[in-house]
């Protein structure tokens, strides 16, 4: 089979040290990949992850995928995001996701009602103080009162506009990405029929209520597992869908490819505190919807076969629950190795929405 190009390949790093994220950046870059971005949990600080991968690329572009849409308050999202742009030259995307409602309100300790048109009200109050930096801004909506009154001449932002990407699995959440984000964020578990069944349908939806013609795109992860351990591959690809099937925010994925059966098992095991019972639940047939795993020449080949072209930009994220950093770095070379041949060789820049 002749090898394509992806348009746009990105690569999610997650799990691990700090350090590694930025080592694995700079690999990514260096392999023509278009985008490297990391995300955030109780353990871990997107914005500190992203300002050293900044640190240590000059041309790929950076994301997070996610931010905590309301770990911060929006004056505070804004300022940091301000200094990651700079940091990196211009090169940031901010990425933001809600978190489940546990998460929002055992985590953040945030009401975890009505998150869609809490979301819906924030991107266009970050918009406004990302433009204007030098007037007071009195804000006084639904979810979110502030004023800010400038007391000293504040710098400029480096760009004039800042890409803003959100992240949702279910439908009403998608419908916000398509009304007021650049993009939406996909979840690992997504599939190629739920994209085209319940996800552009639902930003198309939101982008009519908005008055908007055209769609955002889709930066999607790609669960992947590259290596000539065939066994060490697929366990952990199934630890990794496992732990997230305990989630009944991704229900709607699961039972629309039938998956109930193993989702019972999962949370069963789960709840005995069996992790091993719960990703040997994970079927064959799982895996193969859910993820892309193998020896190099196989997992690009199942790559170009099932998600090239599905997404506007494929995240390929290497497994890491359970994985010890040194094994998981391992494993992110080994998938950059693999799929360098598919990157493209330079990078297109985000464009954000104005105003």
């Amino acid at each position: 089979m002749a090898t394509m190009t992806s348009e746009r390949l990105g690569i999610t790093i997650m799990g691990g040290d700090v350090t590694t994220c930025a080592r694995v950046a700079a690999l990514a870059e260096a392999a023509g990949f278009t985008s490297a971005w990391t995300a955030e949990f109780y353990d871990r600080s997107a914005v500190v992850s992203l300002a050293a991968m900044a640190t240590a690329t000059s041309r790929i572009q950076l994301g997070s995928a996610i931010m905590y849409a309301f770990g911060r308050s929006p004056l505070l999202t804004v300022t940091e995001a301000r200094d990651l742009d700079e940091l990196s030259g211009g090169r940031f995307t901010m990425g933001l996701g809600t978190g489940t409602r546990h998460q929002v309100s055992g985590w953040l300790g945030v009401d975890p009602e009505h998150l869609a048109p809490r979301v819906e009200e924030l991107i266009p109050l970050l918009r406004r103080l990302w433009h204007e930096t030098d007037r007071t801004i009195k804000h006084e909506g639904r979810f979110y009162r502030m004023q800010l009154d400038p007391v000293v001449e504040v710098r400029p932002p480096r760009r004039a506009a800042l890409p803003i990407y959100l992240a949702g699995v279910n439908p009403r959440m998608i419908e916000a990405a398509g009304k007021v984000a650049d993009g939406l964020v996909a979840h690992p578990l997504v599939t190629g029929r739920y994209v085209a069944e319940v996800v552009r349908p639902a930003l198309e939806r939101g982008a009519r209520r908005a008055g908007r013609e055209d769609t955002p795109p889709i930066a999607a992860y790609v669960l992947c597992a590259v290596s000539d351990d065939l066994e060490w591959a697929r366990r952990a690809a199934a630890n990794q869908i496992a732990f997230y099937a305990v989630v009944r925010s991704f229900d709607g994925i699961l039972h629309l490819h039938g998956f109930d059966a193993e989702v019972a098992e999962i949370r069963e095991a789960f709840r005995r505190g069996d992790t091993a019972t719960a990703a040997a639940a994970v079927s064959e047939r799982m895996l193969d919807t859910i993820a892309v795993v193998g020896r190099p020449e196989e997992a690009r080949q199942q790559f170009e076969e099932r998600v090239l072209g599905r997404y506007e930009e494929p995240l390929l994220f290497c497994p890491c629950v359970g994985v010890e950093t040194g094994r998981l770095r391992e494993g992110m070379e080994a998938m950059i190795e693999a799929f360098a041949p598919l990157a493209p060789r330079a990078a297109t820049p985000v464009v954000a929405r104005e105003g």
